[in-house]
């Protein structure tokens, strides 16, 4: 595959809501890449004035979209990548707003990486903001879940985790990747949408993975996967209701999609242990039955009030 060309349109997209000084940082960190994005789109989910003027104040050429309805973001990423589509892009370099490139060579690093593999979407390493040796997330590779950088590189000539990719959070796609995938679904507002895109990916057939020599620094999201089984399996359990609603219904919906099916028996599996083993929680395990059933059903709509 021939090599990027300086001629190619890279668009940013960064989806926001209610978090200007986290987003300033990240606009800051973008801007100064070595290999500065040609476009930058911000999709505001609060329609803020304050966060419009941050976005024209910017060094690169700047499209502000506010919305006056919390798309999520799901639609909000929908939004920002068929706008970044619709002038031109070649690419969609993703984030959410309250995470920043490492180094300003993250950019070049992704783009470099794409190319020495003839990938359709690569994504850096999403690590802890505060102890940037630590991921962010913890990451499956199969059953055994990894927390830590040197523990996904076993070689030191490894440079690519092939078929893992962190979406959403430093991510670039190329827009015949978006073509063949399609944008978020809005239905889903957050949470488990880079894993519906993800899904997408690893059934079109196209080629993806996570560039180990460029990273993504984001707040520490880990506290939400609680360890069973003496740490060898997993559960995610949101403290906050909210997001625990739209956690749990998303993912009802995921597992009945071709393509994760398979893993209806482990869910189960470690829900089940996970609220009746580990909290003794009846009613829990009950609410985490009925979310997963709206899902699955596709009832989707916001949480009662």
């Amino acid at each position: 595959m021939a090599e990027p060309a300086a001629t190619e349109m890279v668009c940013a997209v960064i989806v926001t809501h209610r978090r200007p000084e986290e987003l300033a940082k990240s606009l800051k960190a973008v801007a100064a890449q070595t290999r500065a994005p040609d476009h930058l789109v911000v999709v505001d989910n609060d329609n803020d004035a304050h966060v419009a003027e941050l976005v024209s104040g910017q060094p690169i050429p700047t499209t502000y979209l506010g919305s006056r309805r919390n798309l999520g973001g799901a639609g909000g990423f929908a939004l920002g990548m068929l706008h970044g589509l619709a002038l031109g892009a070649d690419w969609l370099w993703l984030a959410d707003d309250d995470g920043q490139p490492a180094d300003p060579d993250v950019l070049a690093t992704l783009l470099a990486c794409a190319e020495k593999y003839g990938l359709a979407e690569v994504s850096p390493l999403v690590c802890d903001m505060n102890e940037p040796a630590r991921l962010a997330f913890p990451l499956r590779r199969g059953l055994v879940w990894r927390r830590r950088v040197d523990e996904l590189r076993t070689d030191p000539s490894d440079d690519l985790l092939r078929g893992i990719a962190s979406l959403f959070n430093g991510a670039l796609f190329r827009a015949s990747t978006v073509e063949a995938v399609g944008v978020p679904d809005l239905r889903l507002f957050f949470r488990g949408d880079e894993n519906e895109i993800h899904r997408r990916l690893a059934r079109s057939g196209l080629p993806f993975g996570t560039c180990l020599d460029a990273v993504y620094l984001h707040p520490q999201g880990s506290d939400e996967f609680k360890p069973i089984l003496g740490g060898r399996m997993h559960t995610q359990y949101p403290e906050d209701p909210t997001r625990r609603y739209f956690t749990y219904r998303n993912r009802g919906y995921l597992l009945s999609q071709p393509g994760l099916r398979r893993l209806r028996f482990q869910e189960w599996a470690r829900f089940g242990w996970f609220f009746l083993i580990s909290r003794r929680d009846p009613a829990g395990f009950l609410e985490w039955i009925r979310l997963r059933r709206l899902g699955r059903r596709e009832r989707f709509g916001r949480p009662p009030q």
